[in-house]
């Protein structure tokens, strides 16, 4: 259908509106048998690939949340890991470097580790966050070593005290921090720190006691004075009070004197070596000025 131009040269005005009724006649009687009879088929053409996809979406998503697809590719994965197995890449061999107080079953137990099993199953990283929940176990690494070894290494923590806060006592690691699990009688032969910050600083003062090895066989306990020196007890009957700075010249101190004059085998209830340039001793009788330099001398 062509629609008139309004600007064209013709001047017959009855043709032109006669022309303009009868084409508006024809578009309208068009129009309406379209609405009648006519299919839109362009609106089929969309709407059948719209619906299949609207239902395939629909269907995954049921299947999704059904857990089928879940389910298929744990399935296919047990295969795959049963065909590694059958092809030699099975656990023959666990090997551990660094393990002291750790016992082995409870590595295999905790890794879910069995002779004969596939060995790509192990996930390394997984196997080292589980190792290293194990009380003494502070450090791990878990290597597979195809086709048939797992080899793990492992750094373990050492028990560097006992700590005792609020009746409570607790077996500590070189940091200070508690080793869980870990029954202290088993380790009565540590010394025993107290106090509130007594496991922070129990490194520190254990290096320091045990730099004389004829006092430090004879220490029962060490008390942690306000949050800024200790006090030794020797034996479970004398009181050894440590300066807050400088308390390994201080014990050194002690270990000369007690060379030279056998103090500790006294009547000896209190020594105080807070003064830099002698000691107090107090008896069960009477208490004691001994002068004294920081050699030793003339005590």
């Amino acid at each position: 259908m062509r629609f008139l131009n309004p600007f064209s040269r013709s001047t017959g005005k009855t043709k032109a509106r006669g022309g303009a009724r009868r084409s508006t006649g024809k578009r309208k009687k068009t129009t309406a048998r379209r609405s009648r009879t006519g299919i839109n088929w362009r609106l089929v053409r969309w709407a059948v690939p719209a619906t299949a996809i609207v239902a395939l979406v629909g269907g995954v998503a049921w299947l999704w949340q059904d857990g089928w697809f879940g389910r298929q590719a744990e399935a296919l994965q047990t295969a795959a890991l049963e065909g590694s197995a059958d092809m030699g890449l099975r656990i023959e061999e666990v090997l551990v470097e660094g393990r002291r107080r750790t016992d082995g079953a409870v590595i295999l137990n905790r890794l879910g580790l069995a002779r004969g099993g596939a060995i790509l199953s192990v996930d390394p990283k997984a196997a080292q966050q589980a190792l290293e929940t194990l009380p003494w176990v502070r450090q791990a690494s878990v290597e597979r070593q195809l086709p048939d070894t797992i080899y793990i290494r492992l750094q373990e923590r050492e028990p560097l005290a006992l700590w005792q806060q609020q009746g409570a006592i607790r077996v500590i690691d070189q940091r200070g921090e508690i080793i869980d699990g870990i029954e202290p009688r088993r380790f009565t032969h540590l010394p025993l720190v107290v106090g509130p910050d007594a496991a922070a600083h129990a490194a520190t003062l254990i290096a320091v006691v045990n730099s004389e090895p004829e006092l430090q066989e004879r220490v029962t306990a060490a008390v942690r004075v306000a949050g800024r020196r200790w006090n030794i007890e020797i034996e479970g009957r004398i009181d050894v009070r440590l300066p807050e700075d400088d308390a390994g010249a201080a014990w050194s101190q002690l270990a000369k004197i007690e060379r030279q004059q056998g103090l500790l085998s006294r009547d000896v209830v209190v020594i105080d070596l807070r003064l830099p340039d002698r000691l107090v001793v107090r008896t069960d009788r009477e208490n004691e000025l001994l002068g004294s330099d920081k050699d030793g001398e003339n005590t």
